[in-house]
């Protein structure tokens, strides 16, 4: 069998000089708005970060579930997507989220509309692998002070290298992914001491007009955009999704909600152990799939069987606002109910629409819960079950929005279904565009705006 490694690497090395600009010669540009330049950088920025994914120089595969993780460069095959849960599995992966960045870079090489002439493109992407340049900050303690400097070099190539690229819209048309939440990468540079597990990548002023898609915005600074968080599931073809949601949406709930998570108890009152307290004295309306030390990291059986017997998923905050399980719970038809804004409906507009967030998912203000007395349980039984099937198929509407199909998935899927890639990208190229347009109006105040840019369905 080929190693994962070299395959990944082949492949990155001969779509990263194939890929040309396509469109129509006659007739209408289908184009027009969309090009996209993939800037050239060295493979110290991207490529090379992915043949150092032994356990020695950063774990891509968590040691502490090791009988269900995949060893380290394992989670480089299929692109990033991990090797299949099942030899006889055709969507389903064993993906390491963090792992975004280059499965990101994969499909916007095989979309149309690139442009090698940087001077007619829309947009401007940078391959940069964020997330995995920021371990060694991260990991290992002798560079922790050093952690201000994480982009600092890509920042000084950006300028050096063919700087027109850079200077023709000052960086307001570049854009990059970071596979992680905006706030460990938004630590202030002279912050004393450092902050573990943080770097400054986002408050470097090179950067600070590039648009950063990241797992989780901090909301108010104007550069970033959330965008979903990878699943285990990834379809290449409309059959494959159309099978998985007509088996979620058969699926019989016997189940009244369920929570997927740590269950450690936190030291003071909050959110998580008030659900974990009424879960354990409701054992006959709630089901706990422990998620603790990373034992669903890697294995989406754990939780998406339970999650397809479950009426309602639990969405508690954790170390920040936002969960992968939320994606997990759509994509299982499982109606999400939420404990504050910050976890989805202020962060993903252009894949859920903030508008329709009553219509798929149920908000229980979590003071109410922690401080109030609210019965989560019996808030979820008071829902009628006609409203609760209403729900679910909302619920499963928007599931193709924010699933990341396989790369190379048949024409039929592409031309049915847009996917979270898909609307990431249009998203990106819209904020570009009002923001370039500022730029020639001379308009400065309208480039910094932060206007509502959600797409309504």
């Amino acid at each position: 069998m080929a190693n994962p490694l070299s395959l990944f690497l082949f492949l990155f090395l001969f779509l990263n000089v194939a890929a040309a600009p396509r469109g129509g010669a006659d007739g209408p540009d289908p184009c027009a708005g969309r090009r996209i330049h993939i800037r050239r950088v060295p493979p110290r920025f991207n490529a090379d970060l992915l043949r150092h994914c032994g356990a020695d120089a950063f774990p891509l595969a968590d040691a502490s579930a090791a009988a269900t993780s995949a060893p380290p460069c394992e989670s480089l095959a299929n692109h990033g997507l991990g090797p299949r849960t099942h030899p006889r599995s055709r969507s389903w992966y064993r993906t390491d989220a963090r792992l975004l960045e280059p499965f990101f870079h994969r499909r916007v090489l095989e979309r149309g509309c690139l442009a090698d002439d940087p001077a007619r493109a829309d947009a401007v992407f940078v391959p940069y692998y964020a997330a995995l340049d920021a371990l060694p900050y991260v990991l290992d303690p002798v560079l922790l002070d050093a952690s201000a400097q994480h982009g600092a070099e890509l920042a000084e190539f950006l300028a050096r290298d063919q700087p027109r690229i850079l200077a023709r819209r000052r960086g307001h048309d570049h854009f990059l992914v970071v596979s992680g939440s905006a706030w460990d990468y938004a630590q202030p540079p002279g912050a004393e001491p450092r902050m573990w597990g943080t770097t400054s990548l986002l408050r470097l002023p090179e950067l600070a007009n590039f648009t950063f898609l990241t797992l989780e915005s901090r909301i108010w600074p104007w550069q970033e955009h959330a965008i979903p968080h990878l699943t285990s599931f990834h379809p290449a073809s409309l059959p494959h999704l159309r099978a998985w949601l007509a088996r979620a949406r058969r699926s019989r709930r016997s189940t009244l909600m369920l929570f997927a998570g740590g269950v450690s108890r936190p030291s003071r009152p909050n959110i998580r152990g008030s659900i974990l307290a009424e879960c354990a004295n409701r054992t006959d309306a709630c089901a706990v799939v422990d998620c603790s030390g990373g034992k669903c990291s890697h294995d989406p059986g754990r939780y998406m069987r339970a999650m397809l017997k479950a009426k309602f998923c639990l969405e508690p905050p954790g170390d920040t606002p936002t969960r992968r399980s939320t994606f997990d719970a759509i994509l299982a038809g499982c109606v999400p109910v939420f404990f504050e804004d910050l976890a989805a409906r202020s962060q993903y507009g252009w894949h859920l629409p903030p508008a329709r967030y009553d219509e798929f998912s149920v908000h229980i203000p979590k003071e109410t819960v922690v401080f109030g007395g609210v019965s989560v349980a019996e808030t979820l039984e008071a829902v009628p079950e006609a409203e609760v099937r209403r729900m679910r198929k909302r619920v499963l509407e928007m599931a193709p929005r924010v699933v990341y199909r396989r790369h190379g998935s048949t024409d039929e899927l592409r031309g049915a279904v847009k996917d979270a890639v898909d609307l990431a990208v249009d998203g990106v190229l819209r904020r570009i565009r009002r923001r370039t347009r500022a730029q020639e109006e001379v308009r400065l105040e309208r480039i910094y705006a932060m206007e509502d840019d959600s797409v309504e369905m």
